[in-house]
């Protein structure tokens, strides 16, 4: 599935050859489980909750990725390799991504762009992945 795309990522530097090993997977999904669990706790903070979803979305973008055999330079092309690694749409990784950016202005930058609408997103795509490993 998407192997061709992943090389060419590969060779671009984006992403770094790796076998991986069942109790890495292991840990990230089970990360990813604890987080998106958490993140549905209502009585936690809108900026909390969304932290949690983004952090389970992307431990299963991240257990898909090294399924395939592949470790990413960076963040943010977990995100891209989706269509490869789990068969998601635009809907999902674009978002995602977008999830990524607000999430650095948070941490890095102290903005605070989190919505509502935002984080219930980024928590149903976090589910939905979890459903696809």
């Amino acid at each position: 599935m998407g192997i061709n795309e992943l090389e060419n990522l590969l060779r671009l530097g984006q992403l770094k050859a790796e076998p991986p090993t069942s109790a890495e997977i292991e840990i990230h999904l089970q990360s990813g489980r604890d987080r998106l669990r958490d993140a549905l706790v209502p009585g936690l903070s809108l900026s909390s909750r969304f932290l949690l979803g983004y952090s389970a979305a992307y431990a299963f973008a991240l257990a898909a990725l090294r399924r395939q055999g592949f470790r990413p330079a960076n963040r943010y092309v977990v995100f891209q390799c989706l269509p490869h690694t789990l068969g998601v749409g635009p809907e999902i990784w674009r978002l995602l991504g977008q999830a990524h950016d607000v999430r650095n202005g948070f941490e890095y930058e102290g903005s605070d762009e989190v919505t509502e609408d935002l984080g219930l997103q980024v928590i149903r795509c976090a589910e939905v992945l979890d459903r696809l490993l």
